[in-house]
């Protein structure tokens, strides 16, 4: 089943997209609305829509994204257990719709600084794979010539990956009252996790942030377990999103890359105007807190097996972009890229050849001589 749905774009011109039911995908829509998770608000009247549209385009750009980083840990915990990267490794697998969704509601000249668990971020926020993987395994290709680690990485206003449990955030608050000095319109984004959510530092820069009125973003991405320690038993209020006090806080479902990015969207305005904002975005880590963590001493399998299914962030995505026509399974697909052609096999056989060499396949002379 399909039907039209006629919308206002741009400066009033109508257009004409289709949406597919679940039963009957297509690939006729260039865009479609959805609506996410409530979100909690704190010390707020209004907060973002929960109504979100997406362009085929901007879905296709998150999935490649999301499904990047996903592979990228799993190259980077390979690489582990051959003992090509020492030291600690902190993998971001399942919390891939996080950077990915608030990347898209920043520019390049905003700041994310983060803690440990910053491999995602740091392709996400522009340093190449393989400045990630060599850094992670020393390299001098590393984007911190391999002196950081899988802890330490940078890119511009990127500013870590950061190893001390939860310093990064007054250092957040930071680099947010730098744009309020320079008088930039620009937004800090400072993360922490729910294990670094107690620290005595965090509660700190949240004071000075709003006695400062700094366009700062406090950020907890709330997987659920500290270092083998869940929330609950590690924190006697649990709701991060309302630990700024007399900062205003919203809960997101961290796990929707869309719902993130709208959330952030919105966030951005309002910090740059008002100040200093807390976020919960509540999110999963499929891995254990490093490599070093198995994860399923203090969970069980079966837990982690029902959030892959049932809220998997890349697998949300995929789904909603089928069943509404922004995209076909083929087009998901990474071996959907046609196979090179038979002619192929006699090219880039060797790099400046001789003048005097000639290769058949490759020689159009030699070629008709034996095609004659």
């Amino acid at each position: 089943m399909m039907h039209a749905v006629i919308r206002a774009v741009g400066n009033g011109i109508l257009k004409r997209q289709f949406a597919c039911s679940t039963t009957q995908a297509c690939n006729y829509a260039s865009e479609a609305t959805f609506e996410t998770e409530p979100y909690k608000l704190h010390k707020l009247t209004e907060g973002p829509s929960r109504t979100v549209t997406m362009t085929k385009e901007e879905g296709m750009q998150f999935y490649r994204e999301m499904v990047t980083i996903r592979r990228l840990e799993t190259v980077a915990a390979n690489l582990y257990k051959s003992k090509a990267v020492r030291g600690f490794c902190h993998l971001y697998s399942g919390q891939e719709a996080c950077c990915v969704g608030m990347e898209a509601a920043l520019t390049k000249e905003d700041a994310v600084i983060t803690a440990y668990r910053a491999h995602g971020w740091a392709y996400i926020r522009g340093i190449s794979l393989v400045g990630v993987l060599a850094e992670l395994t020393g390299r001098q290709s590393g984007c911190a010539r391999g002196k950081g680690g899988s802890m330490h990485m940078y890119a511009p206003n990127f500013y870590g990956g950061n190893g001390i449990v939860g310093a990064q955030v007054p250092l957040g608050a930071g680099i947010a009252l730098a744009y309020k000095y320079e008088k930039k319109p620009n937004v800090c984004l400072a993360l922490y996790g729910d294990g670094a959510a107690n620290q005595g530092q965090v509660f700190e820069a949240y004071n000075m942030a709003s006695l400062w009125n700094l366009p700062c973003i406090f950020i907890c991405e709330n997987n659920g377990y500290g270092m083998g320690t869940s929330a609950g038993r590690s924190s006697a209020s649990s709701q991060y999103y309302t630990r700024g006090d007399y900062i205003p806080g919203i809960w997101v479902d961290g796990m929707d890359v869309l719902a993130v990015r709208e959330c952030f969207r919105w966030a951005k305005e309002y910090s740059i105007k008002n100040g200093p904002l807390v976020v919960e975005a509540a999110t999963y880590r499929y891995h254990g807190h490093s490599m070093s963590d198995p994860g399923t001493s203090y969970r069980t399998r079966d837990e982690i097996q029902e959030v892959r299914e049932r809220k998997d962030p890349i697998l949300k995505l995929k789904n909603r972009m089928i069943e509404n026509g922004l995209a076909t399974a083929e087009e998901l697909k990474a071996k959907s890229d046609a196979e090179l052609p038979v002619e192929e096999l006699y090219n880039s056989v060797m790099v400046d050849p001789p003048a005097d060499m000639r290769i058949r396949g490759c020689d159009v002379t030699i070629q008709a001589k034996t095609v004659a």
